[in-house]
């Protein structure tokens, strides 16, 4: 591995935004989380990190990917986001057994999630409030609190 302030050199492939600048400092943060610095994995980054924070599932990733022009597969975005959460890039939201969403803000906070739209809402900081704790069972201890308010339309 070259060192941190190595510059890989231009991209294969120019993703909009993605400036020199930009790329060393997605080097340099995937390298701070211990992650090999490729590529794609820059090209995602850049996609994922470039807008603020927001909330994106696998195939939202990708279909932003292939609209930049980039060849990833679904396999290689699914790999190098589960690579995020690992290194603490991400959070996981988990709506339902079949569906989850990558969360870039990892600020304790809750979400809102639309029935019909699949739409995923950060709830307003300081609006939901736990004040106790029931008792864990023996030989565990708590390591998060995910809250999801599930929302739909009002009837009419």
């Amino acid at each position: 591995m070259s060192s941190p302030s190595a510059f890989i050199g231009p991209s294969k492939t120019a993703v909009a935004g993605l400036t020199p600048a930009r790329e060393r400092a997605l080097i340099q943060r995937l390298r701070a989380a211990n992650l090999r610095t490729t590529q794609p994995r820059i090209q995602l980054a850049h996609l994922l990190f470039g807008q603020g924070d927001r909330h994106l599932t696998a195939e939202n990733l990708f279909s932003e990917a292939k609209a930049a022009g980039l060849t990833v597969s679904l396999a290689t975005v699914y790999n190098a986001l589960n690579q995020f959460l690992e290194a603490g890039l991400l959070r996981e939201v988990i709506v339902d057994s079949g569906r989850s969403y990558f969360d870039t803000n990892l600020t304790n906070h809750f979400h809102f999630y639309v029935d019909g739209t699949g739409e995923l809402i950060d709830v307003p900081p300081q609006s939901i409030t736990i004040t106790e704790m029931p008792k864990t069972p023996d030989g565990f201890r708590v390591s998060g609190v995910d809250v999801v308010l599930r929302l739909e339309p009002k009837s009419k």
